[in-house]
């Protein structure tokens, strides 16, 4: 197992296992440390690459990894239970359920495969008080819905991913005790919107990610994104909250792991 351990970003969600990282992971991890990233959460969206995504986690100390489905795989799932994912978060190093959740933009699954699998995760989340890992696009309302419905049954936890949904979906969201976590969708100039949005998330509801290898944030538009880019989002955050770097860092660093809880923090913030 290859060790590193430094206070720093953490990237909350990153596909690792997407070819063009994997292919050169070391790299990959090795410059994400010299960016100050710290941690890593690489996520699982389907249930035959977490073998892979296991693997990538159990060889780095301070990388860690989630297992689920997501809503563009929902088809391909119907026949996976609640059982069969609770099998899996046993490991040590997966600390999340998901991602999972709906998509009604590209519609690549049935909406009601979606939503049932959907289910399935937030049980899943309840039975075993690990975070949800949420997926929303274009199904703001639905994906209120659920979360409420799911919370109501018990002490429901997690992270609505990648955020892109409207005002109301943060306010519901934030109401059930989830946490946000805004992408470099937020340094696009033409997410004006998003940002209007961004800025009513409490900071201790804050996470960072990059969804690596997906949406670079400015200025690596066009660029395969990694790990190391997670700091321009955040610098971006940074400025439209009004704060410091350093304070996004530590702030964003804390919420990760008071919501992760599996995951071993650095020892300056436990």
């Amino acid at each position: 197992m290859v060790a590193s351990r430094r206070t720093g970003l953490v990237d909350s969600h990153c596909h690792l296992n997407s070819p063009s990282i994997e292919d050169d992971i070391l790299n990959v991890v090795a410059r994400a440390k010299q960016s100050g990233v710290s941690h890593m959460l690489t996520i699982c969206t389907k249930m035959d690459e977490f073998t892979e995504v296991k693997a990538i986690a159990s060889y780095f100390e301070d990388i860690y990894c989630s297992v689920g489905v997501h809503p563009h795989e929902a088809k391909d799932h119907s026949g996976l239970g609640i059982r069969d994912l609770i099998e899996c978060v046993s490991h040590p190093k997966v600390i999340g359920v998901g991602e999972t959740g709906l998509d009604f933009h590209y519609d690549n699954s049935p909406r009601q495969e979606q939503i049932d699998l959907f289910r399935t995760h937030c049980s899943v989340a309840l039975k075993t008080g690990l975070p949800l890992i949420v997926h929303s696009r274009c199904a703001d309302e639905e994906t209120a819905a659920i979360l409420s419905e799911a919370s109501a049954e018990g002490d429901l936890c997690g992270v609505i991913h990648c955020f892109t949904g409207g005002a109301q979906l943060a306010k519901e969201v934030l109401d059930l005790g989830f946490y946000i976590s805004l992408s470099g969708i937020v340094t696009f100039p033409s997410a004006s919107e998003l940002r209007n949005v961004a800025q009513c998330i409490p900071l201790n509801r804050l996470l960072v990610e990059t969804d690596a290898p997906y949406l670079a944030p400015v200025p690596m538009r066009g660029r395969s994104n990694e790990p190391a880019f997670v700091s321009y989002t955040a610098k971006s955050i940074s400025e439209l909250f009004g704060i410091s770097f350093q304070d996004i860092e530590k702030q964003t660093t804390q919420n990760f792991f008071r919501l992760f809880t599996k995951a071993l923090p650095p020892k300056d913030i436990q």
